[in-house]
């Protein structure tokens, strides 16, 4: 597979190696040289989820147009229907 890099320094990944390795705008890519080859590969990432004080706290960045109350909306019925002795 071949790619160019345009005159302001940037290549473009095809979408199948995108796809394949989940890389989403915004990724962040560690570059590495070898000899005769540069090497690109998703840079560590860190849990997105971390316990502070006994609560979990999302580090993460969020996608673009996620609906918040709707997901804290999703956990509190959960958590109802889970202290009912009804969950899914």
């Amino acid at each position: 597979m071949n790619v160019k890099i345009d005159k302001l320094g940037r290549i473009v990944l095809p979408k199948p190696l995108r796809q394949r390795y989940s890389l989403r705008p915004g990724t962040e890519l560690e570059v590495t040289e070898r000899a005769g080859e540069v090497l690109l590969r998703p840079a560590s990432q860190k849990p997105s989820m971390v316990k502070i004080r006994g609560w979990w706290v999302h580090q993460g960045v969020a996608e673009p147009g996620l609906d918040w109350s709707r997901i804290v909306e999703q956990v509190r019925e959960d958590r109802d229907l889970w202290n009912a002795g009804l969950a899914r």
